[in-house]
């Protein structure tokens, strides 16, 4: 009887491309945090690569705006600007609250989703799992945006994710306070999804949204 072949062993990812994972999410999970400078010898050690594919995953981030790099010195993580804070949540602004309207009558399959992803927000709070539970923020609102149905915005949207899970991370480190109050702005979201209100629920993300803004420039002075 012939001997079963073995399943191909996978294939592990290229060595940039493991840096690149492993500076990113530390970047957005603030084991990195703005300010901090990033050796290429420490990088190489820490992902067990060379030097070379250190460089290339670097190159790739600053292309982000994630770092900049001094050469012989390293790359300094970039603190989140003023700037950037304001143009990522007027962006929200704009894309959120059209979407969620578009949104109504909300689909069973949204609001099932939806109510999915406060639960899941809730598991992360009570174990404290802050960059999990800003993942699951993110994909909360992500998923209203993309039952609106314009590919457009959804793509728009989707280039806000790092800046969004940067900025939730930072939030909820800086203000623990806020957890809470967050997954009770949610639930209103959900409730006016629910109710069929589309003013309402637009109403409920503009709210959540403006508290947010007025935290985060305040977590970033």
């Amino acid at each position: 009887m012939p001997t079963p072949h073995a399943a191909p062993a996978l294939k592990p990812p290229p060595a940039a491309d493991r840096v690149y994972q492993h500076v990113k999410q530390g970047v957005l999970d603030r084991r990195y945090e703005g300010g901090i400078l990033l050796t290429e010898g420490e990088l190489a050690e820490a992902v067990g690569v060379s030097r070379t594919p250190v460089r290339e995953a670097l190159l790739r981030l600053e292309t982000e705006g994630l770092l900049k790099l001094y050469p012989k010195k390293g790359a300094l993580v970039l603190p989140v600007s003023a700037q950037e804070i304001a143009d990522v949540i007027e962006t929200r602004l704009l894309v959120e609250e059209f979407t969620v309207r578009k949104a109504v009558p909300a689909p069973p399959a949204l609001l099932e989703r939806l109510a999915e992803l406060l639960a899941e927000q809730h598991r992360h709070a009570e174990s404290g799992d802050l960059a999990a539970l800003a993942t699951a923020d993110r994909c909360f609102h992500a998923e209203i945006v993309r039952t609106a149905g314009n590919q457009i915005l959804c793509r728009l949207y989707d280039q806000l994710r790092d800046r969004q899970l940067r900025m939730g991370a930072a939030l909820l480190h800086g203000h623990p306070d806020r957890v809470e109050r967050t997954l009770a702005e949610h639930a209103g979201i959900l409730d006016a999804l629910r109710a069929g209100d589309a003013e309402a629920a637009a109403g409920a993300v503009r709210g959540h949204i403006g508290r947010v803004e007025a935290l985060v420039r305040g977590a970033g002075r």
